[in-house]
This record gives structure tokens, C-alpha cells and sequence, in this order.
């Protein structure tokens, strides 16, 4: 293939940067802030960062299962609005938003129930010195208040999703800022009892997160429903609660994989984490600061990842099936080169990262080893992220549950289980398999992108 049908002119990479640089600006101040978030609770001790980790990897679960359900209605909403029909994409809309109230009493209801037994999964292994039973009292408190936060994420998650499939970036960029620096000075004001306030350790950095919430979902309601004029499918939104039979059913059968697919997908993720905890507390907290700072240095994947689904969606639903293709490959090969040089950058500040953290010296050596793997690792993901993107676009979503989930279960996960539980292979040596066997996920990747069967317009029967 010529070299030339990945590079695009200068409109597509003006196109690009107008959509994607707002959704980095998000994306990279959440994780920067996450991770100062994380070095606050480091601050507290191995046990408290832990016990963070853990209840996050948990939860993750529940938020990754309201992506997966939401993205399903996502593919038909941007596939109504890149055809202009408001009604269809105003359905959509009302879809999500059962969905999500319905999986947030769940969610709520299975946490305070099973909660502490979840996260005693991840404390079998060795102490390496830290208190195993601090560890989760200090879950238990972190969680019991982050439940409060269940229902606004979901709140704004199909808010923003909704305009996001419009092309609106900007407004959830700015919801999303807010809420991370009111988040960011509660944690300061809250973990550590500052300004008069009390010193509440973990139960301060979860409170700091519930409130953060609240503000972002306050403003993202004030700018949707005072910007009606822009965002078409909000007016009448309330009117009715119909959404009509057919579209429900063409919606729950595309998305059902989708859900299969985020539920599985993070539960395989939490599964690997905890083989991990099979090494010890030092593990955990290593394997905690690598993934925060890991989320730092992907938030050009992610935004990549968004302006597919955008874009490319968007171009199906208005039957342009060969403009969906051409931007396709130059996204994909632009997220690849991108991350190569990302990589790179992860690598040369692995030494300096850990430095951040009040941690042992042996935590702190683990965790430069474990940043340089990962940053070796970033552009093998990053193709993969944007190829998933690729055929969830077009509805294919039976081959993402195969491509992602499936694949998940049957090699990482399995390969995570058998090197922890069968082996004395140190955890860096186990962390590089993990990573690098996706490898062959590029590969199967790579030749499903060489078909043109994912460039599918999911709408046009939607709408007889």
C-alpha cells in the first residue's frame, strides 16, 4: 500500500485537532490530576494507596458495564445525527438514560452488599510488611462514600456521550475541568485537614470525588438545556419517555454485545489485577502507580478512540462509506505513530515518577521497571484501541465481543492466571507477558482492518 493513503491534508488534521484536542485537554488534566490524587493517597501509606486501587479496579467494573450499555445507543446516535434526523437521535437519548438509572440502583445495591468480600479478593497474597486487615477497613471506608457517586457519573456520562455524538467536545472538556480541580483542592483541603477542616484520609479523597461529580453533572444539565437550540435531540427530551419498540430492540441487540463486551472486558482486567495481588502489597502499589501514570500518557489513545467512533460514525450514517474507510486508516496510522513517540516519553520518566510516591525503595525500583514495560508496550495498545473503535463504529458488535472480551479471557487473563499460580516468575516478568501478548491481538487486528465488512450504516433500517 502507498505510504500516502495514511497521510492526510491539511483540513483532515485541522478537522482532527478541533475535535481531538479538547477531548485531550479532558482526558490528560483527568489523569494528571488523578495521579495527584494517587500521590496524595500515597502520602498516607502502602496500605491506604492499596486499599484505593483496589476499590477503583472494583468500581471500574461498574463503570466500564454503563460505557459498554450506552455505547450502543451511541453508534445509532451518531449514525442520526450525521443524517440530521434529531427524533431518532432524541430516542437514543431516552434509552440511556433507563439504562443507566436502572444499572446505578444495581450497581449501588451489589456494592453494599458484597463489597468488603470483593475487595478481600485481592488481599490473599503477602503483606510484604503493610497490615492486610488496614488495608481493608480503609476499602471498606473509601467505598462505602464513593457509592454516593454512582448515579451522577452516569448522569453525565449519557449527557456527554449525547453531545459528544453532535461533535460537541468543548462544554463536557470544560464540565470535566471543574469538577477535576474542585476535585483536586477537596483532596488537599479533605485527606489531609487543611483550612480548618478534619483529617480524613481515604474517606476525604472519596468525598472530594463524590462532590467533584456533583459539580460536573450540575453544569453539563446547565449548558445542555440552556444551549437547546444547538442540541436538538433535548428539546421534548422530557415531553415523553417513548422510545419506540423497534429502535429499542435494533438497539438492545447491537449494544448486547457491546454490554457483554465491557462487563467481561473489565472484569478480565480485574481478574489480571488480582493474580497480580498474588505477589503482595508491594505489587499492588506498584502495579497502582503504573496504571495511573500509564492513563496519563494515553490520552491521545483515548481521544483518538472517541474521534473514530465520531467521525467514522458519523460518515456511515451519511452513507459515505469510502470517506469512512480513508479516514479511518489515516487516524489509525496517526494514533500508531503517535504512541510510538509517547512510549518513549513513559520510558524516559520512569525513573522520575516514583520519586512522587512515600513508598518502600523496593516499591519505588519495581515501579520504574514495571513504567519502562509499559511505555515499550503504549503503540501496541494504541493500534488495538483505535481498531476496536473501528469496527464498533459500523455496529459490528458481535466481532468487538470476540475481538476484546473473548480475546481478553482466552489469552491475558489465562496467561496472568498460569504465570501467578503455577510459576515463581517474578511480577515485572509477568507484567511484560501481559503486555506484550497482545501482539497477537494486533495481528488479528490488522487483518480484519484488510475487510471492508465493518463499514455498515446501522440507522437506515432503524428508520423504516
Amino acid at each position: 500500500m502507498k505510504l500516502k493513503r495514511f497521510i492526510g491534508d491539511r483540513a483532515f488534521y485541522r478537522m482532527v485537532i478541533r475535535l481531538v484536542i479538547p477531548l485531550v485537554i479532558q482526558q490528560g488534566i483527568t489523569s494528571f490530576v488523578n495521579l495527584l490524587d494517587n500521590v496524595m493517597v500515597g502520602g498516607l501509606g502502602t496500605e491506604s494507596i492499596s486499599a484505593v486501587a483496589i476499590v477503583n479496579q472494583i468500581i471500574m467494573v461498574f463503570n466500564l458495564t454503563i460505557f459498554g450499555g450506552l455505547s450502543g445507543a451511541s453508534i445509532f446516535g451518531a449514525q442520526f445525527c450525521g443524517k440530521g434526523d434529531w427524533e431518532g437521535q432524541r430516542h437514543t437519548f431516552r434509552f440511556k438514560m433507563y439504562f443507566g438509572v436502572l444499572v446505578s440502583l444495581i450497581g449501588i445495591a451489589v456494592f453494599m452488599l458484597l463489597g468488603d468480600s470483593f475487595i478481600g479478593l485481592f488481599l490473599q497474597g503477602e503483606s510484604d510488611g503493610g497490615n492486610i486487615a488496614l488495608t481493608l477497613q480503609e476499602g471498606h471506608d473509601y467505598m462505602s462514600i464513593m457509592l454516593w457517586g454512582l448515579l451522577p457519573f452516569v448522569l453525565v456520562q449519557t449527557y456527554v456521550g449525547t453531545l459528544r455524538e453532535t461533535g460537541e467536545t468543548v462544554a463536557p472538556m470544560i464540565a470535566s475541568v471543574t469538577a477535576i480541580l474542585v476535585n483536586l483542592v477537596l483532596n488537599w483541603v479533605l485527606i489531609f485537614g487543611h483550612l480548618g477542616f478534619p483529617a480524613m484520609g481515604v474517606r476525604g479523597a472519596a468525598s472530594a470525588t463524590v462532590i467533584s461529580r456533583y459539580v460536573e453533572l450540575a453544569y453539563i444539565l446547565w449548558h445542555a438545556h440552556s444551549h437547546q437550540g444547538r442540541y436538538r435531540f433535548l428539546q421534548g427530551a422530557y415531553a415523553s419517555g417513548f422510545v419506540p419498540r423497534d429502535l429499542m430492540r435494533r438497539i438492545s441487540v447491537t449494544g448486547l454485545p457491546l454490554l457483554a463486551n465491557e462487563v467481561l472486558w473489565s472484569l478480565g482486567m480485574t481478574f489480571i489485577n488480582q493474580s497480580y495481588s498474588s505477589r503482595g502489597l508491594s505489587a499492588v502499589a506498584a502495579i497502582n502507580i503504573t496504571s495511573t501514570a500509564w492513563n496519563l500518557f494515553c490520552v491521545i489513545m483515548f481521544a483518538m478512540g472517541n474521534a473514530v467512533a465520531i467521525l467514522v460514525g458519523q460518515l456511515l450514517g451519511a452513507g459515505d462509506k469510502a470517506g469512512a474507510r480513508d479516514v479511518d486508516s489515516k487516524l489509525i496510522f496517526l494514533s500508531t505513530c503517535i504512541h510510538i513517540g509517547m512510549g518513549l516519553m513513559l520510558i524516559l520518566c520512569s525513573d522520575l515518577i516514583p520519586l512522587m510516591y512515600n513508598i518502600q525503595p523496593a516499591v519505588r525500583e519495581l515501579t520504574s521497571k514495571l513504567l519502562r514495560v509499559a511505555g515499550l508496550a503504549l503503540p501496541i495498545h494504541a493500534y488495538s484501541h483505535v481498531v476496536y473503535f473501528t469496527i464498533r463504529s459500523g455496529g459490528k458488535t458481535g466481532i468487538t465481543f470476540l475481538f476484546d472480551a473473548v480475546y481478553t479471557w482466552a489469552v491475558p487473563v489465562a496467561l496472568a492466571y498460569f504465570l501467578t499460580r503455577y510459576t515463581a516468575l517474578p511480577i515485572l516478568w509477568v507484567y511484560f507477558a501481559v503486555q506484550f501478548i497482545d501482539v497477537v491481538k494486533v495481528v488479528v487486528g490488522a487483518l480484519m482492518l484488510r475487510s471492508d465488512f465493518w463499514a455498515n450504516n446501522v440507522v437506515n433500517s432503524a428508520e423504516k
